[in-house]
């Protein structure tokens, strides 16, 4: 059943809120994502293969602990917005947003008149007929986000067109392509990526949208959040999970 999306709270009230990626979908998984104490989740959908039925357990997982599901879906699929929107997921993540055409189709998948078309429905977001029709349909459109995930140069020269009109809760940059986009792959360091990553700081405080950066170490963080930001996303679950397996190995082992 539909909840407040405390994500979205947290943000408007200047608090702080810590996230993960999932690409490994085991139910098992995300809820100990969540009994680590992090406050939302990203279930990938995109590059991840996860049939619907398996995506609404994750998102089940996801609320007995209290964190807050999205899901990113593949790019320019309405049809994957609405399965995961059905499902329980609390925000969408659009993946290589270029243009505002990309914000404009998904408001149109996931928000419902007169903001957009999302198509009608019952099951789990109205609690199976405890929420009052009308009513889900107005919860919905104040706590369902749209997380804008710009992976493209062509996003970040676009990104004042992109925010202006409204519509977009959360941006978060997308490094690992971006370095692709610019030329230089996988070097996530590179002076061109970080200044294409402050382009879109930038431009979110003067929209007042928030921002969440991609940051997996306290350094990073610390200077982000410094510089007013309050949403952190600090890695992907199958990254920890094998550094994790490597750091035992050898630890308890030794290297031979």
């Amino acid at each position: 059943m539909l909840r407040p999306n405390e994500v979205r709270h947290r943000l408007a009230a200047g608090e702080e809120a810590y996230g993960l990626f999932s690409t490994l979908p085991e139910p098992a998984m995300v809820e100990m994502i969540g009994c680590a104490d992090y406050d939302f989740v990203i279930l990938d959908t995109e590059h991840t293969l996860v049939d619907p039925q398996r995506l609404e357990n994750l998102i089940r997982a996801a609320e007995t602990t209290g964190l807050t599901p999205f899901v990113r879906v593949p790019e320019a699929d309405p049809g994957a917005v609405l399965r995961a929107l059905d499902a329980g997921a609390m925000g969408i993540v659009v993946p290589h947003v270029r243009g505002r055409a990309d914000i404009d189709a998904t408001i149109r998948a996931a928000r419902y008149a007169p903001e957009g078309m999302r198509s009608l429905n019952g099951g789990r977001g109205p609690g199976f007929g405890r929420i009052d029709p009308a009513e889900y349909l107005r919860r919905a459109n104040a706590e369902i986000m749209i997380v804008a995930l710009l992976e493209d140069r062509e996003g970040v020269e676009a990104i004042d067109e992109i925010l202006a009109p409204g519509g977009v809760d959360l941006v978060l940059p997308g490094p690992g392509d971006l370095s692709q986009s610019y030329g230089v792959p996988w070097q996530v360091r590179h002076p061109r990526i970080q200044e294409a990553v402050r382009a879109l700081r930038d431009a979110c405080a003067r929209h007042d949208v928030p921002f969440c950066a991609m940051s997996t170490t306290p350094e990073r963080r610390a200077q982000w959040h410094a510089d007013g930001v309050r949403a952190f996303v600090l890695g992907e679950d199958r990254d920890l999970t094998a550094r994790a397996l490597r750091e035992h190995r050898q630890r308890t082992a030794g290297q031979g």
